[in-house]
């Protein structure tokens, strides 16, 4: 009995300094006390072998015990295991900053450090802008007539654009732009994206392109002449980096500029030589100013000795001799703007380089550093618009359209994608707003910008495909009256664009989180390269402290003891604590994949996209954690709040299981099951009864649906229909409606008003002739049942309107 005390004493009190990470000299106080104690009350056995524990824990816990003996072999087999970071890999790595994504490598996440971050919300500026201009573009705008008819935005769209300065939205007040913060760039975009084209227009010159890049490295001349001129369109920009053989590997650019003396106008002139062939480059066939990524060489040293310079950036005119450029792509179901450019043998100055000379050979970094604060906000923000706009227009159909004599929207089969979309949204509204707001505080997000690209372009093809299916005929029969049609087959261009959704989830977000955000790996790899055992030391054996740590925090929270403290309410604290749990065994098994897989873990992509699936899910349920904490709760947003937190846990453990059971070492695999998850799978899916009540609320005007549906464009206001306000306005008085349906449905299954009234305005007028409804109440429904047929109504056209060459179509019927 004595025995089992001090093995679980042992036990107890190895556990609690794990948990705590407390370093060696507490450890060797708990097993050298109870070893003594265990030889002093006679229980021989365990007290030496708690003793032999002390020693072992000496050697290899005492820096000046250990560096004698353990470190310099651990760091010989470290030189030869480690994985090797290309130049180009490191460059990489090292752009950007860490912040809410480190907490989570660590395994212990202290919230304090994300709610630091501090929601100032918009300027007047920002928000009269948002209010005011966002809406008259929008009201400029008809899918059909954008993409069918004239394939670009009209000319008063243009010029509304360009006057009211929407390309320059992150170009400084000073030169002429906006000045506006990153939060403020994302809900212009959510509110654009009522039309895929617009967004996509606006958004890319304030993405990365040449704006961001002089901003941040051209020269004082470079910026005094172009900035202005971005800001309030006389330029239009593009950028030039990927190509036929240059896509996601944009490091293999066979992209070439060679320093060349070429005499112009009676002088020789030092420049470069460019021959290029890009693809798929937005804006590029109206651009005015074309950024081209190349690489360098000097083969005559007219800069140096070097020969081979690097990825170098540069800034061509359109009209620079021997540039093709104009013709266009034909994106997927969006007419944006989108085409090839070329060059053979195309001179420019030195001064055409951004930033100059001193930038030569730099452009890779710059390319990183700046597309880590792109990517987190435009087609992320793109994403997040349309599940708005797409929750607004189904919510309303599925409420205004009636079969078997009552509502779609109350019908299961219809309420559970209704729910589906309001809670991906909501996920996605708290994530690209919460991380743009990190932007704002001076953060770089490399990492998250991964997660946000492909995880809500992602969720953005299930909202779609799920409005696809309420809408039913009514959205896949094209035209004018068809508001969703051609934003669902243009959704694509989102999940392959900005680095493919399949190459960023498999490589990326792990792969370069695995190194950036992890607390100690960055510090051996370093040690590696500067050869310094005792760094190595330092960042080796706080790695293991972190391994035991995580192990002991994972086992113990999952068996639901020493949960960690939250500083939410009582709705999101059990999720904060389950993500702090979680969070434990990513980093656990994180640790466990590298060490056991090493360097083939790059090759492993399916293991590596799964632990990218826990990082993203921990990730975006951390952030709307954080919106919830400091939003104005309004009614039924605590359903959605549960809803959307254990969707995103229950995925979270998915992600877990299919990596435990793919795991090569399966025993490996059996035992950080068991750490990880002791008590086995924790959340279900969402139950029925939250799904009911979410599709309910936004499908009605309820307070839910107005708060999802902030910052669209639900004004009709505009020289173009807004089905959205039009489906508001029928849900404002849906109320009235629904009782007078009631009262006529009634009727006419009584026999009180004639069996052969069979449309709804018939039935009204007998209902009016037989005394069951007030002159005003069939007044209200003839006016409504117009209405609503009108909204639910589909375009016809010609028999050959559609085809191109009239001297094909087939006469069937000549007569």
């Amino acid at each position: 009995m004595l025995t089992l005390i001090l093995l679980l004493l042992a036990v107890t009190g190895l556990l609690i300094v794990m948990r705590r990470e407390a370093g060696a000299l507490p450890a060797l106080g708990v097993t050298g006390l109870l070893g003594l104690a265990g030889l002093a009350t006679g229980a021989a056995v365990i007290g030496v072998l708690l003793l032999v524990a002390t020693a072992a824990i000496a050697a290899c816990g005492l820096p000046t015990l250990r560096r004698r003996w353990l470190t310099p072999k651990l760091f010989a087999m470290f030189k030869r295991v480690a994985p090797k970071v290309s130049d180009t890999e490191r460059t990489a790595l090292e752009a950007g900053s860490v912040a809410w994504d480190g907490e989570l490598f660590t395994g212990r996440p202290d919230w304090q450090r994300l709610l630091d971050y501090r929601d100032d919300g918009l300027s007047d500026a920002e928000r009269a802008f948002l209010d005011h201009q966002c809406g008259v573009a929008a009201g400029m705008c008809n899918d059909w007539d954008i993409a069918r008819e004239r394939a670009d935005l009209p000319q008063e769209l243009w010029d509304y654009l360009k006057r009211e300065r929407f390309f320059g939205m992150i170009i400084p007040q000073e030169y002429g732009g906006l000045g506006f913060s990153a939060k403020a760039q994302s809900m212009v975009l959510q509110k654009l994206s009522v039309n895929e084209t617009l967004m996509v227009t606006v958004g890319v010159p304030n993405s990365l392109g040449p704006g961001e890049l002089l901003l941040k490295y051209g020269t004082e001349e470079q910026k005094n002449h172009y900035l202005p001129r971005l800001a309030d369109g006389r330029e239009i920009p593009c950028f030039g980096l990927t190509g036929p053989r240059a896509g996601s590997d944009a490091t293999s650019l066979p992209d070439v500029g060679t320093v060349v003396r070429r005499e112009i106008d009676g002088e020789m002139v030092l420049g470069l030589e460019l021959t290029f062939e890009k693809r798929w480059i937005t804006l590029a066939p109206i651009a005015s100013v074309v950024g081209l990524a190349f690489r360098l060489f000097d083969p005559d040293h007219l800069l140096g000795e070097e020969e081979d310079r690097g990825i170098t950036l540069a800034l061509v005119p359109r009209d620079t001799e021997g540039m093709q450029i104009g013709r266009r792509h034909h994106p997927i179901g969006s007419p944006f703007l989108n085409g090839p450019i070329k060059g053979e043998n195309v001179f420019v100055p030195l001064s055409t380089i951004i930033g100059g000379e001193a930038m030569i050979g730099q452009g890779w970094r710059m390319l990183v550093e700046c597309l880590s604060v792109g990517r987190c906000i435009t087609l992320p923000s793109g994403a997040t618009g349309t599940a708005r706009y797409a929750l607004g227009w189904s919510g309303g159909f599925a409420r205004i359209r009636r079969q078997f004599n009552v509502p779609v929207a109350e019908m299961e089969g219809v309420q559970e994608p209704l729910a589906r979309m309001a809670a991906l949204g909501y996920i996605a509204q708290a994530a690209v707003y919460q991380t743009a707001n990190t932007i704002d505080h001076g953060e770089k997000p490399a990492v998250p910008s991964a997660i946000l690209k492909s995880q809500l372009t992602e969720f953005q093809r299930v909202i779609l495909a799920d409005a696809m299916d309420i809408h039913g005929g009514k959205a896949v029969t094209l035209g004018p009256r068809n508001y969703l049609g051609i934003g669902y087959s243009a959704n694509p261009v989102a999940i392959t664009v900005e680095g493919a959704n399949i190459m960023t989830r498999n490589l990326m977000i792990f792969g370069q989180g695995a190194i950036r955000c992890h607390p100690y790996v960055l510090e051996e790899l370093a040690a590696k390269d500067a050869d310094d055992v005792n760094a190595f030391d330092t960042a080796f054996f706080g790695h293991a402290g972190l391994i035991l740590g995580n192990a002991a925090r994972a086992l113990t929270q999952g068996l639901g003891m020493g949960q960690p403290d939250s500083p939410f309410d009582d709705v999101a604290a059990p999720y904060a604590k389950e993500i702090a749990r979680l969070s434990a065994g990513f980093s656990l098994t994180a640790d466990a994949a590298m060490a056991s897989l090493g360097s083939k873990l790059k090759q492993r992509e399916m293991l590596s996209a799964r632990l990218g699936d826990v990082l993203s899910n921990l990730y975006l349920a951390s952030l709307m954690l954080k919106q919830w904490h400091e939003g104005d709760k309004v009614e039924q947003e605590d359903a959605l709040l549960h809803y959307a937190a254990r969707f995103l846990l229950g995925r979270t453990e998915q992600a877990f299981d299919e990596l435990f059971d793919n795991l090569p070492n399966r025993a490996l695999g059996r035992l950080l099951r068991l750490v990880v998850m002791p008590r086995g799978r924790r959340w279900a899916r969402p139950t029925d009864d939250l799904t009911r009540t979410i599709a309910q609320a936004v499908t009605r005007d309820s307070a839910l649906r107005q708060r999802l549906l902030t910052n669209t464009w639900d004004a009709d206001d505009g020289p173009q229909d807004n089905p959205l306000a039009r489906y508001n306005a029928l849900l404002a008085t849906q109320e009235r409606a629904e009782a007078l349906y009631r009262t006529v449905g009634k009727a006419h299954a009584k026999g009180e008003i004639p069996a052969e009234a069979l449309h709804p305005e018939q039935q009204v007028d007998a209902a009016l002739a037989a005394g069951l409804i007030s002159e005003d109440d069939a007044a209200f429904m003839r006016q409504r049942e117009a209405e609503v047929l009108d909204m639910l109504t589909v375009d016809d056209f010609d028999y050959d309107a559609f085809v191109t060459d009239k001297s094909k179509v087939l006469r069937h019927h000549p007569a």
